[in-house]
Formats: structure tokens, sequence, C-alpha cells
């Protein structure tokens, strides 16, 4: 046998909520209490989720020009190389890439739970997401941006993790959770076309708050940059 050691991967779970964890559990549950014990609707619900999106979009923006306010530049890694690209280029290669990703999730959802105007066309939540907020929607919306500022922006900015955090895990870092979010905002409008949107927003914020408290997003995101760098001869 060899006496080389292998190392084990990152745990991709957190073995229990961390205090800031809790804002997001309670954000959570604030539209599952809104929709089943105060007469809210399921279909603001899934609107309120597919804000978050975007919301958590403008927040990583803020925090990448943090960043390259402080640093100026960082390590690209693309194809097996890298290179020192402006911290601009992170903004612009992100707002462009998740704006795709964000247009083609709201689109879905607003067109199948039928909340456009007529004749508006399928990509206009992305750009007039403000026009659709209702009171309800800004007590539920508030939450969630509360519970990112306190567990993400703050700590970032208190911690001066900006210079130190590699730009590429920034850019990547609200992919994780917005997937599984995704997912809940498509297959929950389609849930809302028959009548059973009130049953799947308990159980899909359930799902939601397990993957967002307990998945170690920033442990994957290391490992995977770590794989970049190896690629690139860059240890």
């Amino acid at each position: 046998m060899s006496g080389h050691r292998i190392s084990a991967p990152p745990n991709i779970f957190h073995k229990k909520p961390k205090r800031e964890d809790w804002l997001i559990i309670a954000s959570n549950l604030i539209p599952v209490l809104g929709v089943w014990l105060l007469g809210w609707s399921a279909v603001e619900v899934f609107t309120v989720y597919a804000m978050e999106t975007l919301i958590a979009g403008i927040l990583t923006v803020l925090k990448l020009l943090i960043t390259t306010l402080a640093r100026k530049e960082d390590t690209w890694y693309n194809k097996g190389a890298s290179s020192q690209v402006s911290g601009l280029f992170f903004i612009l290669f992100f707002i462009l890439h998740f704006g795709i990703f964000a247009a083609v999730q709201t689109g879905i959802f607003s067109g199948v739970a039928r909340i456009n105007p007529p004749g508006s066309g399928p990509i206009h939540f992305f750009f007039h997401w403000w026009e659709y907020i209702t009171d309800d929607i800004a007590w539920m919306l508030g939450g969630f941006i509360i519970s990112y500022l306190a567990r993400d922006c703050i700590p970032f900015i208190v911690k001066k993790e900006y210079k130190t955090v590699p730009m590429m895990i920034l850019m990547f870092q609200p992919y994780g959770r917005i997937f599984i979010q995704q997912i809940t905002v498509i297959l929950g409008s389609m849930f809302l076309s028959f009548g059973a949107g009130k049953i799947f927003v308990g159980v899909f914020a359930m799902v939601k708050i397990f993957f967002e408290v307990f998945i170690n997003y920033d442990g994957i995101l290391n490992m995977a940059l770590k794989g970049l760098k190896k690629t690139s001869g860059k240890q």
C-alpha cells in the first residue's frame, strides 16, 4: 500500500444552522404563513420567489463592484488557462450570463402564471418586476432582502472578504441557491394552474430552506476553483 493519503473532499453539508441562517428560515416561512393563515395569494408568493432571483443578482453585482474598487482585477480561469482581468469584466460577464438565466426563469413563470399584461411579451416581468409589487409582496420581499443582507452582504463588508474572496467565487455564489429557486418558481407556476398553489408553497418552502441552510455552496465552489487552478497550472 502506498503511504500517500487521499484527501477527502469538503463536506457539502452544513452540520447545523448558523445564527444568520435563522433569518433565511424565517424569510422562507413568512410566505407559507401568509398563504395558509392570512389569505395571501399563492400567485404573489411565487412572484416573490421570481423577484428574489433578481434581488440576488443585484446584490452580487454590488459585491463584485466593491471587490473591484478594492482590488481592481482578479484571476480569470478559462479552458485550462488563467489570466488577470479587470473586475469590470467579471461584472459585465455576470450581468449578461445571470441576466439571460433570470430572464428565462421569470419569463416561464410569468407566462404560465398569466400575470403579464396582455400583449406585453414574455420578458415583460424581467424588465418591469417592480411594477408587480403589492403590499403583501413588499412584506415577503423585504424579509428576503433583510436575510440576504444579514447573511451575505454585511459579513462580506464587515469581515473585509472583498480583499480575499476570488471574484469567480463571488460571481457563481448565487447560482446554487437560485437553481433550486428556479425549479420552485417554474413548477410552482404550473401547480398554480391546477389550483394547488397553497400546498405547493408549503412543500417547496421546506425544500428551499433545506438547500439554502444545509448545503455548503461555498465549499463546492472552492473545490471547483481548486480544480480550475490545477488544470491551469496555477496552484
